[in-house]
């Protein structure tokens, strides 16, 4: 099994930014495509973006584009979203997510990825 934990979510007034991490157990993250995703109340879980397993490649979703970086230390095996600008409707329970080992796609959706962390809340206030 792969373990994932999350840590960096916090409580932050609009136009602030945050960072999140996710470390991960085990020795196949650095061969991993590796995304986030993001759950706000009463809403589905969504798209947040992804990394592939070389760090050479990046997706976004368009809500977050120009906004979110992610990147990644594989030997730290830790992967990072930093969020710049927040909006409140950026408010939600954001979770790590490794993809299939050796991966050669950035997958946008839940099933495209193998395992998760248990997300750590990020509420941001107008």
């Amino acid at each position: 099994q792969v373990q994932l934990v999350e840590s960096g979510g916090g409580l932050v007034q609009a136009g602030d930014s945050l960072g999140l991490s996710c470390v991960a157990s085990g020795r196949t993250f650095a061969t991993r495509p590796m995304g986030w995703f993001r759950q706000a109340p009463g809403k589905e879980r969504e798209y947040v973006a992804s990394i592939s397993w070389s760090g050479g490649s990046t997706d976004y979703a368009d809500s977050v584009k120009g906004r979110f970086t992610i990147s990644r230390d594989n030997p730290k095996n830790t992967g990072y979203l930093q969020m710049l600008t927040l909006k409140p409707e950026d408010t939600a329970i954001y979770y790590c997510a490794a993809g299939r080992n050796y991966g050669g796609y950035l997958e946008r959706v839940q099933s495209g990825y193998d395992y998760w962390g248990q997300g750590t809340q990020v509420t941001v206030s107008s």
